[in-house]
């Protein structure tokens, strides 16, 4: 489905061109004389400098958000747990914000996506720290707590636009609607390996999440550092989170979406859930990104906006639904 999604969206939009064209770019690519190249004479540059690495992005960003919801749902054994509900994404966006605003390179081109990562993993911790209360995370702790970091993140970010100029105003706002317009090959090439290496750690380990499902006391039992192995699926959920938000802005429920519709496809078990997951983000992303660029004629809708259509109402369905396997909110 994957591979279907990238190049039906790598054909589509306001040049079209056939599948045949598309698959054939590729292979010729890769050094294969087999298929058709692009017959219109701007096809060859449109797919290689335009769709192509904003196509990648919405794969890694999707598959990396994914990634990171399974991980947290297991790590705080709560089904609401998502890094933008939680507020994760947000604070991950606030410092990259402050990077963009203060114009800092002390890494450079690595400067944003560092600071995203310590803004997700401060955020996290804080998350992890605020919604546990007796060994175990409330359902409504959890929502109440990202409720209240996200307003505190909004505040500084709407701080952040009051201080920065016209353009760092304009790359504040894309943040917080969240879009994959003007990806390019270098941006692909710093998310690709911090969004490989959150995923492959998240199904590293995958197998003690699913110990950890069984309780704290079972899973030390079976020798589990919980408390070890929970700052552990923090890190890699800011790793994760950064990925994300680096260059593509707050893109919320896409990581409480997939792994619900993937555990009714491949079970509860995180060694299938995670890698499924990451898969399922992709598709994800990349048909969200179809429909936002192609929607309405000669416009580019935010991605972010697209997704919590689609996310919000389902929110609201799981929140229900919680609420009813519970018993009540606590």
């Amino acid at each position: 489905m994957l591979l279907l999604a990238l190049v039906v969206a790598a054909g589509t939009g306001q040049l079209q061109i056939p599948a045949n064209e598309v698959i054939g770019s590729l292979l010729h690519k890769v050094g294969l004389d087999w298929g058709a190249l692009p017959s219109h004479p701007q096809g060859e540059a449109t797919l290689w400098q335009v769709r192509f690495p904003r196509l990648v992005m919405a794969a890694l960003v999707g598959a990396a958000l994914a990634c990171a919801g399974a991980v947290m749902q297991g790590v705080f054994g709560n089904p609401l747990a998502e890094p933008g509900v939680v507020g994760v994404s947000s604070g991950a966006a606030v410092a990259a914000a402050a990077v963009i605003v203060f114009d800092l390179a002390t890494f450079g081109a690595w400067t944003v996506a560092l600071a995203a990562f310590i803004g997700g993993l401060v955020t996290t911790f804080a998350v992890y720290l605020l919604a546990r209360d007796n060994g175990r995370t409330e359902v409504v702790t959890l929502v109440l707590t990202g409720v209240a970091i996200n307003a505190m993140a909004g505040a500084a970010l709407a701080f952040l636009m009051f201080l920065g100029d016209t353009s760092a105003r304009e790359e504040i706002i894309f943040w917080q609607m969240g879009s994959l317009n003007g990806a390019r090959n270098e941006q692909v090439a710093i998310v690709l390996p911090i969004a490989l290496l959150g995923i492959v750690a998240s199904i590293l380990i995958a197998r003690k999440l699913d110990l950890l499902a069984l309780g704290d006391k079972a899973a030390r039992h079976v020798g589990i550092d919980v408390e070890k192995l929970r700052i552990l699926a923090i890190v890699v959920v800011a790793v994760l989170t950064a990925a994300a938000v680096s260059f593509a802005g707050i893109i919320a429920f896409v990581g409480l979406i997939i792994p619900h519709l993937m555990r009714m496809v491949v079970g509860p078990g995180h060694r299938a859930l995670v890698p499924a997951s990451a898969l399922g983000g992709a598709v994800l992303l990349v048909f969200a990104d179809l429909w936002a660029r192609t929607a309405i004629a000669f416009a580019d809708l935010p991605i972010g906006m697209v997704t919590s259509l689609i996310g919000g109402p389902v929110f609201f369905w799981l929140l229900r639904r919680a609420r009813r396997t519970a018993g009540g909110w606590a």
